[in-house]
C-alpha cells in the first residue's frame, strides 16, 4: 500500500501549471500532420469503416425498439444500454489498457464485439429479439467498447510525437463523426429495403479491418508494471481525485453528460412520435448530427484557444439549449432538421474538449485510468441521463422531457461555473521529456 501511496505522490508532483517559460506541447502541423505517420493512418482508416458499422447498429436497434414497444422508457434505454458498461466496467477496463499491452486489449475488445454482433444479426434475422434481448445484446457490445475505449484512446501516444496529439485526437473525432453523418442515412435506408439484421450483419463484418491493422501494428515495447487490478483502479480515482483541475473537468462532464442525453435518448421517439416520421426521417436526422461534427472539428482548437475551455463548453451548452428546445416543440421533420445539424457541433465541441483537457493532464503511466475515470463519470452520467429522461417522457411528455433537459442544462452549468471552474490555459498540464 505504501507503495501505491507513493507513485500517486509520484504522479501528482509531476503535475506543473505552465509557466511563461512554457510547459504546454504547442501544436505544430496542419490538422491532418498525423496522418503523415502510417500506423495513425491505417487505424484511422480501419476505425472509420468500424465506426460506421456501430453507427448502424446503433441507429437499428433505436428504431427497432420503437417497432417492439410503445415504452419512451424502453426506447431511451437502448442509449442507456449502450453507455453504461462504460461507467460500470470502464475503470477497470482503464486499469487493464495500464497493465496489458494495449493493442492486444483492442484486439480481444473487437474480436469479442464481432462474436456478438454476428449472433444479434442471426437472430434478428430469424425473427427472435424481444425488447429485453435487444437490450441485453446492446449492453454486451456496450462492454466491448468500453473495454477497447481507454486502450484505443491511450494508444494514440504511440501512433503519432505527443506534439500532434490535440490534432490525432481530433482526427479520431472527425472519423466518429464521418460515420454519424454516413450511417445513419445508410441503416435507414437498409431498414427500409431489407430489414434491421442486415444493419447488424455489416456491422459485425466492419471489425475485421481494424483487426487485421491490430494484428499487423507492432508498436515499440511500452513499458508498464503490472499491478492487481484493483489497487490500480484505487490509484487512478486517486489521483483523479487529488489532482484539482481534473476532478473539475469530471465534475462537469458528469454534470453535462446528463442533461445532453436528452437530446440523444429521446430522438427516436420525437421522429417516430410527433414528427410522425419513418426510418429514413430518423437516419437524416442522424445524418445531419454527424455533418454538424464534421463541420466544426477542425475548428474546435481555434475556438478552444479564442474562448478558453469554459467559453466553448458555454457556447456548446447553449446551442444545446437551443436543439432540445426546437425538436419538443417540431411537429415536422423540416423543422426539426436545423436541431439536428446544431446539436452535430454543439456535441462534438463538448466531448472533443473535454477529452483533450482530460489527456493533457494525465501522466502516460495511467492514461488509461485517467481516460477511463473520465469515460466513466460522463458516460455514466449519459446512461443515468437516458433512463431518467425517458422516464419522465411517460410520467409527463416528450416536450416536457426535452424542456426540463435544457432547464437543468442550464442551471447546472451557472452553478458548477462557480462551484467547479474549468482550468485557466495551461493550469494543470504536464511536463513531459
Amino acid at each position: 500500500m505504501a507503495r501505491e501511496e507513493s507513485l500517486v505522490e509520484e504522479v501528482v508532483g509531476e503535475v506543473v501549471e505552465v509557466t511563461t517559460k512554457g510547459f504546454v506541447p504547442h501544436s505544430h502541423g496542419s490538422t491532418f500532420s498525423p496522418f503523415r505517420y502510417p500506423i495513425f493512418r491505417a487505424i484511422w482508416i480501419a476505425n472509420l469503416f468500424s465506426n460506421l458499422g456501430s453507427t448502424l447498429q446503433g441507429v437499428s436497434a433505436a428504431w427497432l425498439m420503437t417497432e417492439l414497444t410503445t415504452s419512451h422508457q424502453m426506447v431511451a434505454l437502448v442509449q442507456a444500454s449502450a453507455t453504461m458498461p462504460i461507467m460500470l466496467f470502464g475503470m477497470f477496463a482503464g486499469a487493464i489498457a495500464d497493465n496489458y499491452d494495449r493493442r492486444r486489449v483492442m484486439l480481444a475488445a473487437q474480436v469479442g464485439m464481432l462474436l456478438v454482433s454476428a449472433l444479434l444479426a442471426a437472430l434478428a434475422y430469424a425473427g427472435l429479439i424481444t425488447p429485453f434481448l435487444l437490450l441485453a445484446f446492446t449492453l454486451t457490445v456496450g462492454t466491448g467498447s468500453a473495454l477497447n475505449s481507454p486502450a484505443w484512446q491511450a494508444s494514440v501516444r504511440q501512433q503519432v510525437e505527443r506534439k500532434e496529439l490535440p490534432q490525432a485526437i481530433a482526427l479520431n473525432s472527425i472519423s466518429f463523426n464521418i460515420a454519424r453523418s454516413i450511417g445513419p442515412a445508410l441503416g435507414g435506408l437498409l431498414i427500409s429495403i431489407w430489414d434491421v439484421s442486415f444493419a447488424f450483419a455489416i456491422n459485425a463484418v466492419s471489425y475485421i479491418g481494424l483487426i487485421g491493422v491490430l494484428l499487423w501494428w507492432q508498436p515499440e515495447a511500452r513499458q508498464y508494471e503490472p499491478r492487481p487490478i484493483l489497487p490500480a483502479v484505487a490509484i487512478g480515482i486517486r489521483y483523479c481525485a487529488n489532482n484539482g483541475p481534473l476532478r473539475r473537468i469530471l465534475l462537469r462532464g458528469l454534470a453535462l453528460g446528463f442533461s445532453l442525453s436528452a437530446y440523444q435518448a429521446l430522438l427516436p421517439t420525437v421522429v417516430s412520435g410527433p414528427i410522425r416520421g419513418n426510418e429514413l426521417d430518423f437516419g437524416l436526422m442522424l445524418g445531419l448530427f454527424g455533418i454538424g461534427s464534421i463541420v466544426t472539428a477542425p475548428f474546435i482548437s481555434t475556438i478552444r484557444r479564442k474562448l478558453g475551455l469554459e467559453g466553448i463548453l458555454a457556447l456548446g451548452a447553449g446551442m444545446f439549449v437551443f436543439t432540445m428546445s426546437l425538436i419538443a416543440e417540431a411537429h415536422q421533420i423540416l423543422h426539426a432538421l436545423p436541431a439536428a445539424f446544431v446539436a452535430g457541433m454543439a456535441w462534438v465541441m463538448i466531448l472533443t474538449t473535454l477529452n483533450t483537457a482530460v489527456q493533457m493532464r494525465s501522466p502516460d503511466e495511467i492514461l488509461g485510468r485517467c481516460l477511463s475515470i473520465y469515460q466513466a463519470v460522463t458516460f455514466g452520467g449519459m446512461a443515468i441521463g437516458s433512463w431518467a429522461w425517458g422516464m419522465i417522457a411517460d410520467w409527463k411528455s416528450l416536450p416536457f422531457a426535452l424542456h426540463a433537459g435544457s432547464v437543468l442544462l442550464v442551471a447546472s452549468f451557472v452553478v458548477l461555473r462557480l462551484l467547479a471552474p474549468l482550468p485557466r490555459p495551461g493550469e494543470g498540464v504536464l511536463r513531459h521529456p
